[in-house]
């Protein structure tokens, strides 16, 4: 049974500031997962 994307857990990116929901390629880590994507980790994160 697939799931709705509205059932899946999110995050906020602390580069960005946008949120970002799981994805099937960080099924192992997901935890560990910080950064929406590899531009917002090389970047400096916002300060605010």
């Amino acid at each position: 049974m697939a799931r709705k994307k509205t059932d899946l857990p999110t995050k906020v990116c602390p580069s960005c500031g946008r949120p970002f929901t799981w994805r099937s390629r960080w099924r192992r880590n997901w935890e560990s997962v910080v950064y929406c994507s590899e531009r917002c980790r090389r970047s400096k994160p916002k300060t605010t």
